[in-house]
């Protein structure tokens, strides 16, 4: 995979691993996918389309990557799906124990596992948000709990599991599946308070994981498991920006990037998907000269709190 040296071709200044509040880790795996091929291209495809991005953002009136997001290098595992897994879980955990503000792309689905296991161990009461167009309860798939389907049953097991935009499943999930939590998208067509509800049945503590085939593939086609009758673009962000707002945001993934040669207009939509949710984190925090020495004091101090060696892990 051939990442370009910083996140949308940021300074260096801002993409410094020991100054920044986010951390982005590539996740380019598609060991498990069943029909559609190529998830593994689609963190390469999101950082060339977030290099043409532009990053002022109109809604917040804010350059959010002025808070410093590093870019790591890419989680290469291969081995097996269970090895792939415990190699994100390894290198999410180790990042959220310096204080970052960690990210994730993938990737098919199944690389969220790692990633919510991780956020599970270090937040208390961990509410996971999935917003999706499949269920992905199997226990398990093809002879792995670590398939692209199985991709939220630990997390529907170890935490509170709020389901967003879910059209497609196998009559099998009905019987693990929390439906007060589910907030299925031919309800949510006709349901004008589903925003409000699903907030409210989340916990402070969220991680979001982001499946882009919840998009109607009208808007984003390039994923590997497209469906008819998804979110569209404002509803999603006026949604994500309450959850921003109204909850402890720890950390999120995108997932299911399948680019191909001719649209480019996925890319670009999950590159600005990943900017706007940054946004909505940090916005009231951007361009805040005064309190930036302070900052750097404080994190500091935290930095050191937080030494660790890695036999912890």
């Amino acid at each position: 995979m051939n990442t370009t040296k910083n996140y949308a071709g940021i300074e260096d200044n801002y993409a410094n691993l020991e100054t920044s509040k986010i951390v982005l880790s590539p996740v380019p795996y598609d060991g498990t996918s069943t029909w559609g091929k190529g998830a593994d291209k689609g963190p390469e495809a999101f950082l060339q389309a977030s290099e043409n991005m532009e990053l002022y953002d109109i809604e917040t009136d804010s350059e959010v990557y002025k808070q410093g997001i590093h870019l790591t290098e890419p989680i290469l595992e291969n081995a097996s799906p269970e090895a792939m897994v415990n190699a994100v879980h390894e290198i999410v955990k180790k990042h959220i124990k310096r204080n970052k503000f960690v990210t994730m792309f993938g990737g098919e689905h199944s690389v969220s596992i790692g990633a919510i296991r991780a956020f599970n161990e270090c937040f208390n009461d961990l509410s996971v948000l999935q917003i999706d167009a499949h269920a992905d309860l199997r226990k398990s798939y093809n002879g792995s709990k670590y398939n692209h389907a199985c991709a939220l049953y630990e997390a529907n097991e170890t935490t509170n599991l709020v389901q967003v935009g879910i059209r497609s499943m196998d009559i099998s999930e009905k019987s693990v599946m929390n439906e007060d939590n589910v907030f299925f998208a031919e309800d949510m067509n006709t349901d004008e308070y589903w925003m409000d509800n699903a907030v409210e049945a989340l916990g402070e503590n969220v991680y979001i994981t982001l499946d882009l085939d919840a998009f109607d593939p009208s808007i984003c086609p390039s994923t590997g498991t497209p469906e008819p009758g998804g979110l569209l673009w404002y509803e999603t962000l006026e949604f994500l920006r309450k959850v921003f707002e109204e909850k402890n945001v720890v950390g999120f993934d995108i997932v299911e990037l399948c680019p191909n040669d001719i649209d480019k207009s996925s890319d670009f939509l999950a590159a600005k998907l990943y900017y706007k949710m940054l946004s909505y984190k940090f916005f009231e925090q951007d361009e805040d000269d005064e309190n930036e020495d302070l900052y750097s004091s404080q994190k500091e101090s935290v930095v050191n709190k937080l030494k660790y060696s890695d036999n912890e892990f």
